[in-house]
């Protein structure tokens, strides 16, 4: 492909030079900050040669070109528009100033909330378990010792993380705030000291103890805050803005004795006597304005916003919807959110399956099938910013099947125990009435389905055309790209074409997962090719077979390499590492290498990339599988180094 052409065009159709705020790059992605969005034609940017997809997320326009093309694209793109690249951290921070105060708080309440999630699911699915198991013994269908170890237990387990979910929230909230976390888990266990009286006793007990405060000015109620979420996350940033004034004014001799007890004494204090009561009003007002909504009569409040969550999901505001999750679980039990973002999820997913079925277009039907599939497993972005979008019509269709979903749920009283998963896996959340559950699905998925294949049709063979001379270079021109660096000889060219079959081996140690379990979008829909991933039972990343390095990421994360018969990989290591910046990873090849299966490529500190925040799961792509007649992957599993993992063959 002529990469200084598809930089011109992506350039022009985002509104040129001037409506560039930063530019940066990583594996896979061109990773721009637009001035102003309404000049970036996303539908244009979608048609040009090279592009595999483009959406938006937080504040970035980021297009898909995949690996080996993306760098280029990139270097030619810094050339024809005259600005200067930016590193993924000052894209990063481009992106989040150029956000309105609104999204940057939305964004916010997405770091804190998000990191909890896996611990909020375990607690959900136990307790949704549990309670089917209760309902079975009660009524005979089952007959259990309740006595058991393993039935006590799990009892014990289930509930745990809801009852110390202030301490988790304290946590996460100090480490999005800047504060030190371990500071901020110590408010959180003040507003739950078992010295107050447990709220969720409140009600039938009364308060049973007042506490006069600033000199009996008033009395508080010594009530424990179980079951709120907002005065922790109120509590907490108050922690980090005495903390960080603290640092700065206090000499460092005396910092680590006067900064961790004044912080705490003084943000202890005014939230038991100010912050907790006030917020705890609000918290209890927005909470009953959101289920006075969803309870409006006949479903009508849940009919309109399953409609409209999936164009929220467009904005960025769905990443406030893990707190409304929570605090509804904290106070009901369950939490009636989830089921309507179940069904709005799982409608867009419907609709992008009809145009997979109803299109007669090739490149339409490669990208809608697997986007589907992921947002029937709870992932929607593929399916939304890919096709439904795109065509506008499917989406309109995933948001009219996504209310009638959320209209049956609400008529019913549908609620889930955790958050965290929708879609199929979101029944494990519903144990207790799953057939209420499937009953939302088919009617969100059957709306959602018809509209969408009655209303698709596909280009007219003008534009199809038109979007055809687009179409990727012919396989021999992207061998030739990628394998820059070799001598170039018509031995080493016919040598390699001997290649026919090729068995490629396990990068790491560790266990292939389900690419339904994989948080990013894009690996998940396989939008950049063949795909496996990997969890990675240690941080030795080696060659999978015999090759040459095309490119080894300046931050360590990724590696691209072409093998024997001409396959053209990606090993990416972990998800959105990039924003690492290179820390935890460590290069042992160069761009241009020979290797041989075994060698080692990158060695990664799974620990360091963790405690950032972010999964380690190890992508294998295989990015030119259209290349091949036969691509075959290994079912989920463990696996070892060098085991097989993908077989490819002309």
């Amino acid at each position: 492909m002529d990469y200084r052409k598809t930089a011109q065009e992506i350039l022009d159709k985002v509104g040129g030079s001037k409506n560039i705020v930063s530019a940066a790059h990583c594996a896979t992605r061109l990773r721009l900050v637009i001035a102003d969005n309404s000049k970036a034609d996303k539908t244009a940017i979608e048609n040009v040669e090279g592009v595999k997809g483009v959406f938006e997320a937080s504040g970035q326009l980021q297009i898909i070109l995949g690996t080996g093309t993306v760098n280029k694209v990139f270097d030619e793109f810094i050339s024809i528009s005259g600005i200067t690249a930016s590193t993924k951290a000052e894209a990063k921070e481009a992106a989040a100033q150029k956000q309105n105060v609104f999204m940057r708080a939305i964004k916010l309440l997405g770091d804190i909330f998000v990191p909890i999630i896996p611990a909020i699911v375990a607690s959900g699915f136990l307790m949704g378990i549990m309670n089917s198991l209760d309902f079975m013994i009660n009524n005979g269908f089952i007959n259990m010792d309740t006595s058991s170890s393993i039935y006590v237990f799990a009892s014990l387990f289930s509930n745990t993380a809801y009852t110390f979910l202030q301490i988790l929230i304290a946590f996460s909230a100090a480490k999005a705030f800047g504060a030190n976390p371990y500071l901020g888990a110590v408010i959180g266990m003040i507003m739950i000291n078992p010295s107050l009286q447990n709220a969720y006793t409140v009600a039938t007990e009364g308060v049973q103890q007042t506490q006069s405060v600033f000199f009996g000015l008033y009395d508080i109620d010594m009530v424990g805050y179980q079951g709120h979420v907002i005065p922790v996350v109120i509590a907490v940033w108050l922690l980090s803005v005495i903390e960080k004034k603290l640092h700065k004014i206090v000499p460092e001799v005396l910092d680590l004795f006067v900064t961790p007890l004044v912080s705490v004494f003084v943000t202890g204090y005014l939230t038991l006597s100010i912050i907790g009561p006030i917020f705890v009003w609000a918290e209890n007002a927005i909470l009953g304005g959101i289920q006075w909504l969803l309870t409006l009569p006949f479903g009508l409040g849940s009919l309109v916003m399953g409609a409209l969550y999936a164009p929220t999901v467009v904005t960025g505001i769905h990443q406030m919807y893990t707190a409304i999750d929570i605090g509804q679980i904290a106070q009901y039990g369950v939490t009636y959110w989830l089921p309507l973002a179940s069904a709005a999820n799982i409608a867009q997913g419907a609709a992008a399956l009809a145009v997979a079925l109803k299109s007669k277009d090739k490149k339409i039907k490669s990208l809608a099938l697997p986007s589907s599939l992921s947002a029937f497993m709870g992932i929607t972005e593929p399916a939304i910013f890919g096709v439904n979008l795109r065509f506008f019509k499917p989406f309109i269709a995933g948001c009219i099947g996504g209310g009638c979903g959320a209209l049956y749920a609400s008529i019913v009283h549908l609620g889930a125990k955790g958050t965290g998963v929708t879609g199929i896996f979101g029944i494990l959340l519903c144990l207790d009435t799953p057939m209420q559950y499937l009953i939302e699905m088919l009617i969100a998925v059957g709306v959602a389905f018809v509209i969408s294949f009655i209303l698709y049709k596909d280009q007219a063979p003008q534009a199809a055309a038109a979007e055809a001379g687009n179409a990727p270079a012919p396989a021999a021109d992207n061998s030739g790209d990628a394998s820059e660096g070799t001598d170039g000889t018509a031995e080493n060219a016919d040598a390699k074409e001997e290649v026919k079959e090729e068995v490629l081996g396990s990068p790491v140690n560790g266990k292939i997962v389900p690419l339904s379990e994989v948080s990013d979008p894009t690996f998940a829909s396989e939008m950049l090719g063949t795909t496996v991933a990997i969890e990675p039972s240690d941080g030795k990343i080696v060659a999978p077979c015999d090759g040459e390095v095309i490119n080894i990421f300046e931050t360590g994360h990724a590696v691209c390499l072409t093998t024997q018969a001409g396959g053209e990989l990606l090993i990416h290591v972990g998800v959105d590492t990039v924003k690492l910046e290179g820390k935890g990873f460590t290069k042992k090849v160069s761009d241009g290498a020979k290797v041989h299966a075994g060698d080692v490529l990158i060695e990664a500190d799974l620990d360091t990339i963790k405690e950032a925040g972010y999964p380690a799961t190890t992508m294998f792509i295989l990015t030119n599988a259209d290349d091949f007649g036969k691509v075959e992957k290994a079912e989920p599993g463990d696996v070892t180094e060098g085991s097989r993992i993908m077989e490819i063959s002309k």
